[in-house]
């Protein structure tokens, strides 16, 4: 069973992102404070459990959350900054927007730019192990997959709603007989999952 939190804050804030490898779409990051003490042992890596359980998961977090927030950052700018950029900006928008603001910040993985004056832990795999990051994993992962939907609807030949925008065979042979799209991202390479990453 995942922990509540890392602090001992009242309002901590736990970050995830979804997309950040994907050949299409934006990247998506989510900013979760939840009550200190909550518990829900169906929670966990968005990409570990099932989209009918991510779905039930969540409304229970937008129901339960102290706060939550969901920041897209398009395809322009991941070409213009480079992903990693690009990421951040979407996590720090996604800090922003808060109507709470935190008084710690927990952040999957092991980078992050802060951009606030809040003290913050970037954590590996802590959407494994900490339910305020996990609850971020379920939200921008199913804004995002929502997102990739709508988007299909009016670009059906790469099956968006499928893949989600990620090279999956379908989608990369869509591209080479199609081309690119305005969602795309330009500076990515059909053979190349990402970018040399700098850090500006």
């Amino acid at each position: 069973m995942l922990i509540n939190q890392y602090s001992n804050f009242d309002y901590e804030a736990g970050v995830d992102e979804a997309g950040r490898g994907s050949l299409a779409g934006p990247v998506t990051a989510s900013a979760v404070i939840l009550p200190k003490g909550y518990k829900n042992d169906k929670l966990n890596d968005s990409k570990k459990i099932s989209p009918t359980l991510r779905e039930i998961l969540r409304k229970e977090i937008e129901e339960n959350a102290i706060a939550y927030s969901i920041v897209n950052i398009g395809s322009g700018t991941i070409d213009k900054k480079n992903i990693l950029n690009a990421t951040f900006i979407a996590m720090n928008s996604a800090l922003k927007k808060l109507t709470v603001t935190p008084q710690f910040i927990i952040i999957d993985g092991n980078k992050f730019k802060n951009h606030l004056d809040i003290p913050h832990k970037c954590i590996i795999k802590g959407d494994q192990k900490y339910l305020n990051i996990a609850a971020a994993s379920i939200l921008a992962k199913t804004y995002r997959d929502k997102f990739m939907e709508n988007l299909h609807l009016n670009h059906p030949i790469y099956k968006w709603h499928k893949n989600k925008g990620y090279g999956t065979p379908h989608h990369r042979k869509s591209i080479i007989k199609y081309g690119k799209t305005n969602f795309h991202r330009k500076t990515y390479k059909l053979k190349e999952e990402q970018l040399k990453l700098d850090i500006w």
